[in-house]
Order: C-alpha cells, then structure tokens, then sequence
C-alpha cells in the first residue's frame, strides 16, 4: 500500500545522473573544500568520467568564485544578536575547449538561518559548525543536477 502510493505521487531514488558529455575537467582550486566534494559527487553521481587536464576533457566546469557570508539578522532588545543569516554563493560555468559555453555563468546561492542564544552557547557553536557543512552538500548537489541540463553549443 505505501510503495503504492510513493509510486503514485512521482516519488522515485534519485539514481544516476546522465550527462550529455562523456569527459569533464574540474577547474577549482584543490584548496576549496568544495573541490574535493564535488569531485566526489561527480564521479558517483553519473557516467561522465573526470579527467586530469583540460586539454583531454569534453567540457570543463569552471568553478570561478565560492563566497561564504555570516550576517547578522536580528537583534534582541538588549542588543545580543538573537539571530544570524549564513550565504554560501557559487559562481560556475560549463564550456569546451573552444570557449563555447555548454552550460553559461551561473549561480548556486545557499542560505540558511539559525537562532543565537548565550545560555545554548556549546550547541548553537555545534549547529554553527554543522551548517556550512550542510550548504556545502547542498550546493553540490544543485551543481551536479544543473550539469544534467548542460547542451552542447550548436555552432
């Protein structure tokens, strides 16, 4: 009855991703920690094989700026921050080594929200430290099911 109604709304495992390239270079620095998540997720995710120079690829996912933002969103009536707004924003592209673009500039923005108090001060530096992690993940994932829509340049 339940797998029934999971096949009824759409539901389906996320499975493989099909890519329209067979070969992808991954230019961002090795320092990024995104760098190394994403090389994971590409390499389990689909059949796209990564390769190690530019020049050997399809395409090449150009990965240009990886910004990380801490805000703060709101104030208690003393003046303690009550509230702070996390931003994690990728800047990205996918082109041949012609410079068509398969993919055009484009741009992965993660936020989230969490509450400060003083008196949880331990665990709110925990949830603090779990969170970029978590938009990290997220930003990746959104990165490679962009890539499936990635078409290759009619000229």
């Amino acid at each position: 009855m339940l797998s029934g109604a999971l096949v009824a709304c759409g539901f389906h495992l996320r499975g493989e991703a099909h890519y329209p390239f067979e070969t992808m270079f991954l230019n961002s620095p090795p320092a990024l920690p995104i760098t190394t998540e994403l090389k994971r997720s590409l390499e389990a995710a689909g059949s796209t094989k990564l390769v190690s120079a530019a020049d050997k690829a399809q395409v090449v996912l150009d990965i240009s700026s990886v910004e990380d933002n801490k805000q703060i969103l709101s104030l208690s009536g003393g003046g303690k921050v009550r509230e702070f707004l996390l931003t994690k924003r990728i800047l990205f592209r996918v082109h041949d080594n012609e410079g068509n673009d398969w993919l055009p500039a484009a741009e992965v923005l993660v936020r989230r929200t969490y509450t400060y108090n003083d008196t949880d001060a331990l665990a709110k530096e925990a949830q603090e430290h779990r969170l970029p992690r978590e938009m990290q993940a997220d930003a990746v994932q959104q990165i490679v099911r962009r890539l499936q829509a990635a078409k290759k340049p009619l000229a």
